[in-house]
């Protein structure tokens, strides 16, 4: 999305709203350096600031549509969507509210529901060119080209030179064959952004398409030169090419491109059958079993952990957090002492008896909010992640601050396939102060 001023609530429309008491001069100072920290790029020290600032003056909405902005920043976009519903249920009237949420459910594939918030912006603020872009972006992603191309026309009378526009309008006229006008819009996006490999690329597809072979060779080879991963515009230049019945020089490209995809088997057969034109006819034939073969291979579905943090990753993941061992006073149960031996037999690896010490210390003080952390962490590590939510569950309920927690029960639900879930709890991570959760969120949650 376009960069624009995110924190239009100015900090004297906050100052008006709150009583001349001390605490809501101090929630208004806190509100007040988390815009300042955002504007110098500092999200989570900004969310820490727009947290104290919603603890004194809770039904304020720039301070929620601005912590929202913070998470959004740190690709917490789960969090940010409920932050962003809790503005927009202060202030309905708010178009950003609507425009950012949409751009958070967007990151999440949730792409109806964000056009009805892009819908809803643009209600609000119909000379807007930013709701018509993203929903003409979003309708492309569902495939309604037509009411795409209506949106990102509306976005380019706004806005002439919105490059990003005028290069997903070519896209989208693409997709509708309408060649020769696509070819316009990316020639000018190339006008506006000259070091942009993919707008030669989809010139180059316009102008593949139309048959103008030669000129397509002429604009893969600049995307290529802009761009030299990139394994299409090698396939697309190599089919130009023996479309030219330039062989030799095909094969490079259909080499460079397996080189760099070695599943492309579009590749494989440009190949083959450029090999079969000159009489290499042992070569074709295994590349074009190859071209046959790949993708029909039937795998194994068994999976244990679905999600895309494998049993390994959570191992990794989960061990950076550090132990909460701190001395307290010895209770007449003695809970304490069995909370400490058990995390000395844990880290001379004796898990199991670790846990046989941390269920008496539970037993004993069933508050212990530590111990249930701690059981639920050996847990995950001796593969029992199904006990290890309960357990980080229940130090959830005694402690509904404990990040760590929260942290950990996350990355077991993202583990076993609960994407949503998993998110949502590390998001609440970062939110109670556990930066480390950010970091997994822009890994495994976008």
């Amino acid at each position: 999305m376009k960069k624009r001023t995110l924190f239009l609530f100015v900090c004297a429309s906050f100052l008006a709203i709150c009583h001349h008491s001390y605490a809501q001069r101090t929630a208004a100072e806190y509100f007040e350096e988390g815009v300042n920290k955002s504007k110098a790029g500092d999200f989570v020290a900004a969310l820490q600031a727009f947290n104290l600032a919603i603890t004194m003056s809770p039904d304020n909405a720039p301070s929620y549509y601005n912590r929202a902005m913070a998470k959004a920043n740190l690709k917490d976009h789960r969090g940010a969507i409920l932050d962003f519903d809790r503005s927009i249920e202060l202030n309905p009237k708010y178009s950003d509210a609507y425009l950012y949420r949409g751009a958070s459910k967007a990151k999440q594939d949730d792409f109806r529901s964000a056009i009805q918030d892009f819908s809803r912006a643009i209600e609000l603020n119909p000379d807007d060119p930013q709701g018509y872009y993203q929903r003409g972006i979003n309708r492309s992603r569902l495939e309604n080209y037509r009411g795409a191309l209506q949106d990102l026309n509306r976005t380019i009378e706004l806005e002439p030179n919105n490059a990003g526009a005028l290069f997903a309008r070519g896209t989208v006229k693409s997709k509708l064959e309408d060649f020769t006008s696509s070819s316009v819009d990316f020639s000018r996006v190339i006008d506006l952004t000259p070091k942009s490999p993919s707008a030669y690329a989809g010139r180059g597809y316009a102008k593949l398409k139309l048959n103008d072979f030669t000129g397509a060779v002429a604009d893969y080879s600049k995307s290529i030169e802009l761009k030299r991963e990139d394994a299409e515009s090698f396939y697309n230049r190599g089919f130009a090419r023996s479309k030219l019945e330039k062989y030799e020089e095909a094969i490079s490209d259909f080499d460079q491109a397996i080189q760099l995809d070695p599943q492309n088997h579009r590749a494989y057969y440009g190949r083959g059958f450029c090999k079969s034109k000159l009489g290499s006819q042992r070569e074709a034939i295994t590349d074009l079993n190859k071209a046959v073969d790949i993708n029909n291979t039937p795998t194994d579905t068994k999976v244990v952990y679905m999600g895309s943090i494998s049993r390994s990753i959570l191992d990794q993941l989960r061990e950076v957090v550090q132990e909460r061992n701190k001395i307290n006073e010895l209770s007449t149960e003695r809970s304490e002492a069995f909370f400490v031996r058990a995390v000395g037999k844990n880290k001379q690896g004796d898990g199991k008896g670790a846990i046989i010490d941390l269920n008496k210390s539970i037993e004993f003080n069933p508050t212990y909010s530590e111990a249930y952390f701690t059981r639920g962490m050996i847990k995950s590590a001796l593969g029992d992640q199904r006990g290890a939510i309960q357990d980080c569950t229940s130090a959830i309920k005694l402690n509904p601050k404990y990040a760590e927690a929260y942290y950990v029960r996350g990355l077991i639900k993202h583990s076993l396939g609960d994407e949503n879930g998993g998110c949502l709890d590390l998001s609440k991570s970062g939110e109670l102060g556990y930066t480390q959760a950010y970091k997994v969120i822009s890994d495994y949650c976008n």
